[in-house]
């Protein structure tokens, strides 16, 4: 038997990379899978016919059972829409994986209201709007899995992505809560963060050779290696693990720190501006976090 035998799972923006990987997974321990994907571009726009029934079609054909859906987790009611087609498909809905994303990349300083609520609207909005739809169903079976992905823009940082990085750590958050309003009712809710090599990322310049360097070092995550861990955390084996950030880069796999205090400054007298500009930045400058960049935490080639 599979680990998700008798399960059926919903994965969102599934036609591609991770999402796909995921989904065929899935698929392969055992679930029915409700494949979601719009079809378009990374920027939300032209369509490009239909992934979702692509890999749909590959899932049957394994002998797995599936279904596509093309609605948008942007849309409350798409979001509600692709939960009842498990529901009426496959009889229930045991895990959510929020995969789907979007990207309108520019620097903080050119960024538009519109790439800033065009994204947001897609990681956060989007993860929220399939998780609340879901939350019914396992709250009256007493258990679910949420599977959101997060990245290491929002966990450590990126240049240019202000946008997206501000949904991905909001993500961090969404998790955390949904895994402290939902435990009593048997439901846990993960963030991970994937390395993979998809068209989220192929469009990273390489106009000098630093750039080429790592554009080459990139290209070597596999995403599908993301999928074994996402399964594992929503099967059966995974019903203690809740309300945890992690990662995957090919074949390591890294438990997040979440924050806390670190250095505490107090004073009996209390606080004016001028004696915390004498005492207490000088006092914490030595634990200050430096303006790091995932690249610069993650220097190893992926193992």
């Amino acid at each position: 038997m599979g680990m998700m035998d008798g399960r059926a799972v919903l994965v969102t923006g599934a036609g591609r990379g991770v999402g796909r990987g995921i989904a065929l997974e899935l698929a392969k321990a055992g679930a029915a899978v409700v494949v979601n994907d719009l079809g378009v571009s990374i920027t939300g726009e032209n369509a490009e016919g239909s992934p979702a029934e692509q890999v749909a079609a590959e899932i049957k054909a394994l002998g797995g059972k599936a279904v596509a859906n093309h609605d948008s987790v942007a849309d409350w009611d798409g979001a509600c829409a692709m939960v009842k087609s498990a529901v009426d498909n496959f009889g229930r809905i045991d895990a959510v994986v929020n995969n789907a994303g979007n990207l309108r990349d520019v620097y903080f300083h050119k960024m538009s209201p519109e790439d800033f609520d065009a994204v947001i609207a897609v990681h956060l909005k989007g993860s929220f709007n399939t998780s609340r739809a879901a939350a019914p169903f396992f709250k009256e079976q007493g258990s679910g899995a949420y599977v959101h992905m997060t990245s290491t823009s929002g966990l450590v940082g990126n240049f240019g992505q202000a946008n997206y990085s501000a949904a991905k750590l909001g993500i961090v958050g969404l998790s955390k809560s949904i895994a402290l309003d939902m435990q009593r009712f048997g439901v846990r809710s993960n963030a991970v963060a994937p390395f993979a090599w998809t068209r989220m990322i192929d469009s990273i310049p390489t106009d000098t050779p630093e750039q080429q360097k790592r554009v080459d070092g990139l290209k070597k995550l596999d995403a599908n290696k993301i999928a074994p861990f996402v399964v594992a955390l929503c099967s059966d084996q995974g019903a203690k693990v809740t309300g945890q950030i992690f990662a995957v880069r090919n074949n390591e796999i890294f438990l997040f720190s979440q924050p806390r205090p670190i250095r505490a400054a107090h004073t009996a007298d209390g606080w004016t501006p001028e004696t915390v500009a004498e005492r207490v930045f000088d006092q914490f400058a030595k634990d200050f976090y430096p303006l790091d960049r995932s690249a610069d935490i993650f220097t190893w080639d992926p193992v």
